[in-house]
This record gives C-alpha cells, sequence and structure tokens, in this order.
C-alpha cells in the first residue's frame, strides 16, 4: 500500500445521503480493501489505484476550522466514501483533529466505519451533543469476512464496541447492516438483529451490493473458493432475486415486533 500526503481544496461537501447534511472524508482511498467497494466507480478513480493508493488530506482539520465559521450547523457524516478509521489512521490521526475541530462549534456528528479504532477517540465524541457511532455489520461469519472485508477489523471485535459504548450514554450507537452477505440464513441474521435490541441501537440502516462496472467479474474470481459465499451470490446477486427485499422486508418486521426504540431505514 502506497501512502501519499496531499493539500485538500475543501473539507466539508453537501451530502444527499439519508439524516446527513454534510460529508467530511479525511482520506481517498481505504486500507480495509473490501473487495465489493464500488466508491472508484462513484469518484471515477481507476480500481487499481483505489486498492493500491492511499491520499492523506494532511491540512484537512486546517480547512475544516475554516469551514466551520460559515458553515449552517448540520449533521456531518464521518465519512462517506471511505473509512475514518481504517489503519493509517492510528498515524496520521486526521479524524481525531478533524473531531477537534468539529467539536468546538458543536456540530452533530454521524460516524460510520468497520473498525473498532473508534474507541480511540470516545473521549472526544463523548463531549458532542448529538453524535452517533455507526457500525458497518454484514455478515455474522468472519471467515466470509475475511474474504471481501480483509483487513477490516473482525466482526467480534466490531460487536465489541457496542459493549464499550454502553457507559458512553452521550454518544448514540447505530447499524449499518450491509452490504448484506447473500449467503446469510435468516435465522443469522436474526441472531445479528437480537444483538443489536440487546445493545439498544438508536437505527439499522439496510443495504444491498452495488455491482458498478467490472465489480462482478473481480467478486467471481475470489469467492469462487467457498462454495456458500459463491452459491449466496450465484443466486441473489448475479442473477435476478428477490432475496433482498425479502429479507429486508422480514428484518423490518422482526425489529417493529421486538422493539419499539429502533429506527429501520433503507440506505438510498
Amino acid at each position: 500500500m502506497i501512502i501519499k500526503e496531499i493539500t485538500s481544496k475543501t473539507a466539508l461537501s453537501p451530502s444527499k445521503l439519508p439524516g446527513l447534511d454534510y460529508a467530511l472524508n479525511p482520506y481517498i482511498g481505504c486500507g480495509h480493501q473490501c473487495v465489493y467497494c464500488y466508491v472508484p466507480s462513484v469518484l471515477h478513480l481507476p480500481q487499481k489505484e483505489w486498492e493500491e493508493i492511499i491520499y492523506v488530506k494532511r491540512n484537512l482539520p486546517l480547512l475544516l476550522a475554516k469551514e466551520l465559521t460559515k458553515k449552517k450547523i448540520g449533521t456531518i457524516g464521518i465519512s462517506t466514501v471511505t473509512d475514518p478509521y481504517q489503519p493509517i489512521e492510528r498515524k496520521y490521526n486526521v479524524t481525531r483533529y478533524c473531531l477537534e475541530q468539529l467539536l468546538k462549534y458543536d456540530f452533530p456528528i454521524q460516524i460510520q466505519t468497520k473498525s473498532d479504532l473508534v474507541l480511540k477517540d470516545v473521549d472526544l465524541i463523548n463531549r458532542f451533543s448529538h453524535s452517533d457511532i455507526m457500525m458497518s455489520i454484514g455478515t455474522s461469519n468472519d471467515s466470509d469476512r475475511s474474504i471481501l472485508e480483509p483487513n477490516a477489523s473482525p466482526i467480534k471485535k466490531r460487536m465489541q464496541v457496542f459493549e464499550e459504548l454502553k457507559e458512553y450514554t452521550q454518544i448514540k450507537t447505530s447499524v449499518f447492516l450491509g452490504p448484506l452477505y447473500p449467503n446469510m440464513i435468516w435465522n443469522q441474521i436474526q441472531k445479528l438483529l437480537d444483538i443489536f435490541i440487546e445493545k439498544n441501537v438508536s437505527t439499522i440502516m439496510i443495504d444491498t451490493l452495488h455491482l458498478k462496472p467490472g465489480l462482478q467479474q473481480s467478486l467471481k474470481s475470489i469467492i469462487q473458493e467457498d462454495d456458500t459465499l459463491s452459491n449466496g451470490f450465484i443466486d441473489h446477486v448475479f442473477t435476478s432475486s428477490n432475496w433482498f427485499q425479502n429479507i429486508t422486508d422480514q428484518i423490518k418486521k422482526y425489529v417493529n415486533e421486538h422493539s419499539s426504540q429502533i429506527r429501520i431505514q433503507d440506505a438510498f
């Protein structure tokens, strides 16, 4: 992985994602290297560049400090096209330095991540009037996770984040249930939902895999040696299927029947 430090021209950009007014992305590229990632297509970046180079926006905290004086208060998504707590955050701390600037104006924040590294900043996050840590979890099977999300935190560590945050009552927790792995069966999904209900998360956002150009072929080559994973993709992703919609309906029904506190939301 090649690391390059760059100078960014802007810090905050408008966001059209549900519940977010602004997007803040400390990095371009992602060390988690999730093989289903469609962000390169969205940003019009070569897939190879996205996989091999991470750009660190070293000037982002200073730039953010200037922009915040002129921005209307609104919820900031940290981050929307890369993980703010990917491994290099441990060295560069760009996300943390941005949090320090945001705290001065107490902007509402929603942090989305696949990493338990977020716990290093709970001292700051807990001081915001409105903060939400959203953990991305698409499967309960860590063997599958290691195939599709090779450098992201194990599922067990992500689950531990909810436990660690129980004492920080100021911080809301939520789940990005996605992309939901297509080989997940209902019993496995139900067990995940029971954990989320027990942890009293505020929101569960559901999403499926988005097959942008070129992804299907690369996914096929990666998953072909795992029969269960391969069959799930073949049956529910690579061919026309109502699986995701049916599972989404089941999830909504189950959560609504077992919790009056959790809000269910579609990602798009």
